[in-house]
């Protein structure tokens, strides 16, 4: 039996049932977690919001760590079973106080979402000088997962979900200048390697802790229409992207793939919940199933944006996710040793 996705040997579709169509109330139905503890990073906005609720919904306890307190409490305020907790993912102290905090409840984690994300953003960097789609779209994962895995392992059963993105298209990962030190910034460039990292990680992850009942799976939601992701993109790279036309009008077919917030959450939930994937990890999934593998040569950074669908070879490798772990442990100084 295959223990790992490593260079995509589990990825494969398995006729979930479940498409780009559908919702966080379809993948949910007939789930019940009550008993279990959930944490869902960036939960209280856009598809986080709906990954709470759904989960809520289901019995679950469900944690949310929010850089902004108070939009957080009026942003969930009608539902039950959730708790708010100040940490702000690009502070690495702010991780470690929340961390502390959860584990001195002695209470075991069953589901962590790392959903948090940024894209399209201008160069900035965090306190340690990691530039910030990186230190957010990935290095937050790894730390709050680093610090978290005592209560993940305690859980005898815990699942472990980055929100990643189709974005990982648009770059294999940097290790020669991942901080944009030595070349010219490039926003695109930058925000697809912070999700080729996140799927690297969930792959290491997954072959590591697997043996410790806890799995690992890294997700695209799809495009959504409705969430503040984009706000701070111009005009300009909407339609480097190809998603508006000339004068600036989104372009029908793009129109036409657009999905509701419970249709991008949906594949979240999936992953977290489905007993589909009990003996499964390390894989990348969209479309509430695991998603396609595509071939070494189907693309590359410049045109890979035509691709709609599927996970690049590139962001599965076995050497690079152990070369990004041992990387990332030298960039932040935190070593992630799973025992």
């Amino acid at each position: 039996m295959i223990q790992n996705n490593y260079q995509g040997a589990l990825q494969h579709p398995i006729g979930s049932g479940f498409y780009a169509q559908s919702t966080t109330a379809d993948v949910i139905k007939g789930v019940d977690l009550s008993g279990k503890i959930a944490i869902v990073t960036g939960g209280n906005t856009g598809i986080g919001l709906e990954t709470t609720k759904a989960l809520a919904s289901a019995g679950a306890v469900v944690l949310v760590p929010a850089r902004d307190v108070e939009k957080a409490k009026r942003n969930l305020a009608d539902i039950a079973r959730v708790e708010i907790e100040a940490m702000d993912i690009m502070d690495p102290a702010s991780i470690d106080a929340f961390a502390g905090k959860f584990l001195t409840s002695g209470r075991p984690l069953h589901l962590l979402i790392n959903n948090a994300g940024i894209m399209w953003v201008p160069l900035r960097r965090d306190l340690r000088g990691i530039e910030s789609q990186l230190a957010t779209n990935y290095i937050g994962q790894f730390h709050l997962t680093a610090k978290l895995w005592p209560a993940l392992k305690k859980a005898n059963g815990a699942r472990v979900v980055n929100v990643s993105s189709l974005g990982h298209h648009m770059s294999s990962f940097n290790f020669e200048d991942p901080n944009f030190e030595h070349r010219e910034y490039e926003t695109l460039l930058a925000y697809g390697q912070s999700k080729t990292a996140s799927n690297l990680f969930t792959l290491e992850l997954d072959s590591r802790a697997h043996t410790y009942n806890v799995r690992a799976y890294a997700v695209h939601p799809g495009s959504i229409a409705g969430t503040e992701l984009g706000r701070e993109a111009s005009i300009e790279l909407f339609q480097k992207m190809g998603f508006l036309d000339k004068d600036g009008n989104m372009r029908p077919d793009v129109l036409a793939r657009l999905k509701t917030i419970p249709q991008g959450a949906a594949t979240t939930v999936w992953a977290a919940t489905s007993s589909q994937l009990n003996n499964i990890g390390g894989v990348y999934c969209e479309d509430g199933d695991i998603a396609k593998l595509l071939p070494s040569n189907a693309a590359t950074p410049t045109h890979a944006k035509l691709h709609q669908s599927g996970v690049q070879e590139y962001s599965l490798d076995e050497r690079d996710a152990k070369r990004l772990w041992t990387l990332t442990e030298e960039m932040i100084g935190l070593h992630f040793q799973v025992k």
